[in-house]
């Protein structure tokens, strides 16, 4: 094979390898960027495991392809964050849910830093990132949602309950009276 034809290669390589990260940036709801020095094998394991069960995704990427994938995204602006040992926080599907996973894993390993994050087309630095991880997640809003739409249907029904209650009480009050005379 020529060098010339190795050059190409490479060069296709690379760019399928832009067009994947792109891919992820353009199907995730939610990034997080995050330094992860110091973590060993095993908690780098538990750390994906924990935002797998939150369908999340955890990946390192090279700073220089990321930069690349960036440039035709909405998440360009998280350019400046891509200095040392970078790992990637995708969110699918709930980013609250996958923004309690991140933080609660950063407070037990202290070598997990968050560089920042983007989200709705908003930059969130490492403060506001916490700050979402302590919004109720989806499942918790729905819960509280359909407690308020039931809550008026339950009063009518106890309502509509009450007097036919009301008499089935009188008649075994008067029952229990007659039985004891």
């Amino acid at each position: 094979m020529s060098e010339l034809a190795t050059i190409r290669a490479s060069q296709r390589e690379k760019a399928q390898k832009v067009a994947l990260v792109q891919e992820k940036f353009k199907a995730a709801k939610m990034a997080i960027v995050t330094d992860y020095r110091g973590l060993t094998v095993a908690q780098l394991t538990r750390l994906r495991r924990d935002i797998r069960e939150v369908a999340g995704e955890y990946q390192v990427i090279k700073n220089t392809l990321v930069r690349r994938a960036l440039r035709e995204t909405s998440y360009a602006s998280l350019d400046h964050l891509l200095e040392g040992p970078t790992g990637w926080v995708f969110a699918y599907e709930d980013p609250v849910a996958l923004s309690k996973a991140v933080v609660k894993f950063s407070d037990e390993n202290d070598k997990l830093k968050i560089k920042g994050g983007w989200f709705e087309g908003e930059f969130l630095d490492q403060s506001k990132v916490k700050v979402l991880a302590r919004m109720p997640s989806r499942p918790e809003l729905q819960a509280k949602l359909l407690r308020v739409i039931q809550a008026p249907s339950v009063q009518l029904l106890r309502l509509v309950q009450e007097p036919g209650a009301r008499v089935a009480r009188l008649i075994e009050r008067l029952k229990a009276g007659k039985s004891e005379s």
